[in-house]
Protein backbone atom coordinates (compact mmCIF):
# COMPACT_ATOMS: atom_id res chain seq x y z
CA UNK A 1 0.00 0.00 0.00
CA UNK A 2 1.41 3.51 -1.13
CA UNK A 3 2.55 5.54 1.76
CA UNK A 4 0.00 8.08 2.99
CA UNK A 5 0.86 11.93 2.61
CA UNK A 6 1.53 13.56 6.91
CA UNK A 7 0.99 17.09 5.18
CA UNK A 8 -2.45 18.21 5.05
CA UNK A 9 -4.37 19.47 1.93
CA UNK A 10 -3.63 22.87 2.95
CA UNK A 11 0.18 22.45 3.44
CA UNK A 12 0.57 20.75 0.09
CA UNK A 13 -1.16 23.60 -1.76
CA UNK A 14 0.83 26.42 0.07
CA UNK A 15 4.15 24.16 -0.35
CA UNK A 16 3.12 24.11 -4.53
CA UNK A 17 2.54 27.89 -4.34
CA UNK A 18 5.91 28.96 -2.39
CA UNK A 19 7.74 27.06 -5.55
CA UNK A 20 6.80 29.11 -8.25
CA UNK A 21 9.90 31.19 -9.57
CA UNK A 22 10.19 34.58 -10.82
CA UNK A 23 8.88 35.04 -14.37
CA UNK A 24 6.36 31.80 -13.92
CA UNK A 25 2.87 32.86 -15.33
CA UNK A 26 1.27 32.30 -11.80
CA UNK A 27 3.51 35.45 -10.78
CA UNK A 28 1.24 38.25 -10.16
CA UNK A 29 1.47 41.47 -11.84
CA UNK A 30 2.35 44.53 -10.62
CA UNK A 31 -1.06 46.02 -10.68
CA UNK A 32 -1.90 43.07 -8.38
CA UNK A 33 0.86 43.41 -5.83
CA UNK A 34 -0.38 47.34 -4.98
CA UNK A 35 -3.50 45.48 -3.59
CA UNK A 36 -3.84 44.34 -0.47
CA UNK A 37 -4.82 40.26 -0.68
CA UNK A 38 -6.85 39.26 2.70
CA UNK A 39 -8.85 35.93 2.78
CA UNK A 40 -11.35 38.20 3.13
CA UNK A 41 -10.88 39.77 -0.25
CA UNK A 42 -10.53 36.36 -1.71
CA UNK A 43 -13.84 35.14 -0.44
CA UNK A 44 -15.31 38.12 -1.52
CA UNK A 45 -14.44 38.60 -5.28
CA UNK A 46 -14.61 34.75 -5.98
CA UNK A 47 -17.06 34.31 -8.07
CA UNK A 48 -18.59 31.74 -7.96
CA UNK A 49 -16.70 30.79 -4.25
CA UNK A 50 -14.38 28.01 -4.37
CA UNK A 51 -16.21 26.20 -2.10
CA UNK A 52 -19.08 25.83 -4.93
CA UNK A 53 -16.91 24.61 -7.52
CA UNK A 54 -15.12 22.28 -5.54
CA UNK A 55 -18.77 20.54 -4.05
CA UNK A 56 -20.17 20.37 -7.41
CA UNK A 57 -17.08 18.65 -8.66
CA UNK A 58 -17.15 16.48 -5.52
CA UNK A 59 -20.88 15.46 -6.07
CA UNK A 60 -20.31 14.78 -9.95
CA UNK A 61 -17.49 12.36 -9.22
CA UNK A 62 -19.19 10.62 -6.39
CA UNK A 63 -22.19 9.81 -8.81
CA UNK A 64 -19.87 8.60 -11.53
CA UNK A 65 -18.20 6.81 -8.86
CA UNK A 66 -21.87 5.44 -7.81
CA UNK A 67 -22.68 4.66 -11.27
CA UNK A 68 -19.44 2.36 -11.89
CA UNK A 69 -20.14 0.51 -8.72
CA UNK A 70 -23.33 0.04 -9.40
CA UNK A 71 -23.00 -1.65 -12.89
CA UNK A 72 -20.61 -3.62 -11.22
CA UNK A 73 -22.77 -4.72 -8.01
CA UNK A 74 -25.48 -5.51 -10.87
CA UNK A 75 -23.68 -7.78 -12.85
CA UNK A 76 -22.35 -9.38 -9.93
CA UNK A 77 -25.74 -9.89 -8.44
CA UNK A 78 -26.60 -11.18 -11.51
CA UNK A 79 -23.78 -13.91 -11.86
CA UNK A 80 -23.70 -15.00 -8.53
CA UNK A 81 -27.67 -14.93 -8.68
CA UNK A 82 -29.14 -17.86 -6.10
CA UNK A 83 -25.72 -18.35 -4.34
CA UNK A 84 -25.76 -14.89 -1.86
CA UNK A 85 -22.67 -16.44 -0.05
CA UNK A 86 -20.17 -16.19 -2.92
CA UNK A 87 -21.66 -13.29 -4.38
CA UNK A 88 -20.98 -11.43 -0.71
CA UNK A 89 -17.16 -12.56 -0.96
CA UNK A 90 -16.94 -11.33 -4.82
CA UNK A 91 -18.68 -8.23 -4.21
CA UNK A 92 -15.95 -7.38 -0.99
CA UNK A 93 -12.73 -8.74 -3.14
CA UNK A 94 -14.14 -6.44 -5.74
CA UNK A 95 -14.75 -3.35 -3.30
CA UNK A 96 -11.02 -4.11 -1.64
CA UNK A 97 -9.82 -4.00 -5.19
CA UNK A 98 -11.65 -0.95 -6.64
CA UNK A 99 -9.51 1.95 -7.86
CA UNK A 100 -11.14 4.82 -6.67
CA UNK A 101 -9.82 8.39 -8.39
CA UNK A 102 -7.13 9.66 -5.98
CA UNK A 103 -7.67 13.12 -7.45
CA UNK A 104 -11.11 13.00 -6.37
CA UNK A 105 -10.24 12.09 -2.57
CA UNK A 106 -7.81 14.51 -2.78
CA UNK A 107 -10.56 16.90 -3.33
CA UNK A 108 -12.67 15.81 -0.97
CA UNK A 109 -10.28 15.49 1.43
CA UNK A 110 -9.27 19.52 0.46
CA UNK A 111 -13.29 20.48 1.18
CA UNK A 112 -13.36 18.94 4.79
CA UNK A 113 -10.62 21.03 5.45
CA UNK A 114 -11.27 24.26 3.92
CA UNK A 115 -15.12 24.48 3.57
CA UNK A 116 -16.19 25.62 7.39
CA UNK A 117 -13.82 28.33 6.77
CA UNK A 118 -14.30 29.52 3.52
CA UNK A 119 -18.27 29.46 4.61
CA UNK A 120 -17.40 31.03 8.11
CA UNK A 121 -19.72 28.80 9.67
CA UNK A 122 -20.03 29.68 13.18
CA UNK A 123 -18.53 26.86 15.95
CA UNK A 124 -20.91 25.11 18.52
CA UNK A 125 -19.30 24.80 21.53
CA UNK A 126 -21.23 22.26 22.41
CA UNK A 127 -20.45 19.62 20.46
CA UNK A 128 -16.88 21.33 19.34
CA UNK A 129 -17.48 21.35 15.70
CA UNK A 130 -19.13 23.36 13.05
CA UNK A 131 -22.39 23.84 12.90
CA UNK A 132 -24.67 21.62 10.33
CA UNK A 133 -25.53 23.17 6.89
CA UNK A 134 -29.11 22.51 6.38
CA UNK A 135 -28.95 20.33 8.69
CA UNK A 136 -26.73 18.17 7.29
CA UNK A 137 -22.26 17.53 8.25
CA UNK A 138 -20.53 19.84 5.37
CA UNK A 139 -18.38 16.57 5.05
CA UNK A 140 -17.88 14.53 2.34
CA UNK A 141 -16.88 11.03 2.60
CA UNK A 142 -13.67 9.92 1.01
CA UNK A 143 -14.26 7.41 -1.34
CA UNK A 144 -12.87 3.96 -0.31
CA UNK A 145 -14.02 0.34 0.58
CA UNK A 146 -16.40 1.00 3.79
CA UNK A 147 -18.11 3.73 1.70
CA UNK A 148 -18.48 1.46 -0.88
CA UNK A 149 -19.75 -1.31 0.76
CA UNK A 150 -22.32 1.16 3.27
CA UNK A 151 -23.52 2.24 -0.42
CA UNK A 152 -23.86 -1.39 -2.27
CA UNK A 153 -23.96 -4.22 0.58
CA UNK A 154 -23.07 -7.28 0.28
CA UNK A 155 -25.90 -8.65 1.55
Amino acid sequence: MAEQDPRTPAERIIERSADRRPGDPTELSRHALQYQRTLEGYFRTSAPPRWMERISEIDRGIARERKRLERTHRALRHRYDGDPEAFARRWRETVEAWAFDPALNELIAQHNEWYPIERRLPFDLRTRDYVKVNGRDYRRPVLDAAWALSEFPAT
